[in-house]
């Protein structure tokens, strides 16, 4: 299922869709869905939908480019598709891009959430970040901290990171990084508020393991535990927007792009100032 994107509009009205309300206080509500193919199971999502409106985000498309900015930082993450399609939702047809992605679950393995395995897990007074460093995960938390910088991800609550755990083996561990829907320009609609759009701005996020700031955040990493990822040049810009022209209006992608290299440049500096 690595094609990254079905330009070709797929017939996937059969899927059932569940609604999931906005945890981040958007309005709207995003919708859900699964299928099997063989012994695979397929999770799919839309971007934010209004049962007047029809769909309203783009967060299908942020999926896409943070899967593909990760790859390039190397970074490990889910995995999305996107796919142009027409589904159905409340007896109404609708044509649109939505995600794809694949179970990230082993065989043998269970999943939670991170803030129910905390609440069951931790001791007295630690903390979730705490936590995760006495489990083994800082390296982890402290390239997703990264990432949600980058992409200024607002969403990143208790139950958008999982553990996967094998009682069988006896082994933990947590999910690749996942769910980057509510970042980038998520809520910008129209090109005035595109063009408005202050991409190096610290808006509050939500953060389980962190605080309400994703730039703060970057503190929380030890100058001596910075994580290793690759380098963002600008040529990467080529393979992080590939086929999104036809998807996304180019004001909305030159945006991003921006925002993108902006946070990276912030990113550097921040390096640059702990190692001297």
């Amino acid at each position: 299922m690595r094609t990254e994107i079905i330009h070709e509009k797929q017939d996937l009205t059969y899927l059932s869709w569940s609604l999931i309300r906005s945890s981040s206080g958007t309005a709207g509500s995003f919708l859900k869905a699964t299928s099997h193919l063989g012994d695979r199971k397929i999770y799919y999502k839309l971007s934010n939908y209004d049962s007047v409106n029809g769909i309203v985000g783009h967060e299908c498309v942020n999926e896409i480019i943070a899967d593909r900015l990760l790859t390039v930082l190397g970074i490990e993450h889910l995995h999305y598709q996107l796919i142009h399609a027409d589904i159905q939702v409340n007896e109404q047809i609708i044509e649109t891009y939505l995600c794809a992605s694949e179970d990230f679950k082993q065989r043998g393995e269970d999943k939670v959430a991170l803030d129910v395995y905390y609440e069951l897990e931790h001791k007295p007074g630690e903390t979730p970040l705490a936590f995760c460093i006495r489990n083994g995960w800082a390296d982890h938390i402290y390239k997703m901290l990264v990432a949600d910088f980058l992409l200024l991800n607002r969403d990143r609550h208790g139950a958008n990171m999982e553990v996967l755990r094998n009682s069988r083996r006896k082994t933990i561990r947590l999910a690749p990084i996942f769910d980057h829907g509510l970042s980038l320009l998520f809520n910008c609609h129209d090109e005035a508020s595109v063009s408005a759009f202050d991409v190096m701005q610290d808006r509050p996020i939500q953060c389980f393991v962190g605080s309400r700031s994703a730039q703060d955040n970057l503190g929380l990493i030890p100058a001596n535990a910075m994580p290793r990822i690759n380098r963002l040049n600008a040529q990467d810009r080529a393979i992080i927007m590939e086929g999104l022209d036809s998807i996304l209006p180019q004001l909305w992608l030159d945006k991003i792009w921006e925002m993108i290299e902006g946070r990276w440049r912030y990113y550097e500096d921040f390096c640059n100032q702990r190692r001297a």
